[in-house]
């Protein structure tokens, strides 16, 4: 016989959900700052800098000394580890020249996927161990929010079941961990885009996903309202041999979505909405197919 016992106090909750709130305002969206050294590699290259500490600190620089139009525009933005220690050309912590502008800071916490044994090169996502440990100092150092991705694939044989319940577990894991510690995570559960399958396998596959994660924080008692949700886009697979015009995949996308809704009275979930290279946070799905 199951059993409930409390996990978080009413101030606890309140505070996640005040925070999930204030990223999804009205009209706002998520800057993700969070690449890796390798990922900004790559970025810098490109127009022929060298990838060092201090022109990574510069490149943020330029993005969180903006001016003070961008308040209208972000709610929320995630660093890097190393970003979340550095400092602008006075000696202002880039978390202060963020909070200022009433934005709320986060920070990745994942440590990267790594091969799942057993399966056809599906992953999960590292970084549990000592990840309490870390979240405590994070909220200590100016961050109310978390980032973790987790992986998934399409193709005849994926995504298996193992693969989805390990990944939804982690996912789950993580956001209890991080809301003990007073930080609301961002779960993602993102389904790659790679692969020729149609827009009715993603959404099968989507639906799938979502309803395990759900699953999966109900387990691990994640409060919901305190909790962001960024799933991956319902479309065909970027090799699909069939043109879907972007005005059929919109019920899929609504009724994909529409699954996590009934767990929690609203404004919970909220949703954090990832298209292309731009990520939006939505306060509901409606609004995510407007862009």
């Amino acid at each position: 016989m199951p059993h409930s016992y409390s996990a978080l106090s009413a101030e606890q909750k309140k505070e996640l959900c005040d925070i999930a709130l204030r990223i999804v305002a009205p009209g706002k969206g998520i800057l993700a700052a969070d690449e890796s050294v390798g990922s900004m590699a790559k970025r810098l290259s490109q127009i022929g800098v060298e990838n060092t500490e201090e022109n990574r600190r510069l490149y943020r620089q330029v993005l969180f000394t903006a001016d003070d139009r961008v308040k209208k525009c972000i709610g929320g933005v995630i660093f890097f580890h190393e970003t979340l220690y550095q400092k602008d050309d006075n000696g202002v912590p880039f978390v202060r020249t963020i909070q200022d502008k009433g934005i709320v800071v986060g920070i990745k916490v994942d440590k990267g996927v790594v091969p799942l044994a057993g399966t056809d090169g599906e992953t999960t996502t590292q970084g549990l161990d000592g990840l309490s440990e870390r979240c405590a100092q994070y909220k200590k150092d100016g961050a109310d929010f978390a980032k973790w991705r987790c992986v998934l694939k399409i193709s005849e044989r994926t995504p298996s079941a193992l693969a989805i319940l390990e990944n939804a577990n982690v996912l789950a894991r993580y956001a209890s961990i991080c809301q003990q510690n007073g930080i609301v995570p961002i779960v993602e559960p993102e389904i790659l885009p790679d692969g020729d399958h149609d827009l009715k396998r993603c959404q099968y596959v989507t639906e799938k996903v979502l309803a395990a994660v759900y699953k999966a924080l109900s387990d691990h008692h994640v409060y919901l309202e305190g909790t962001l949700l960024k799933p991956n886009m319902v479309t065909p697979g970027h090799a699909c041999p069939i043109n879907t015009v972007p005005l059929h995949c919109q019920p899929c996308l609504l009724s994909t979505h529409s699954i996590p809704e009934p767990l929690a009275q609203p404004p919970a979930p909220n949703f954090a909405c990832s298209y292309g290279q731009g990520r939006i946070a939505m306060q509901s799905k409606e609004a995510s197919i407007q862009h």
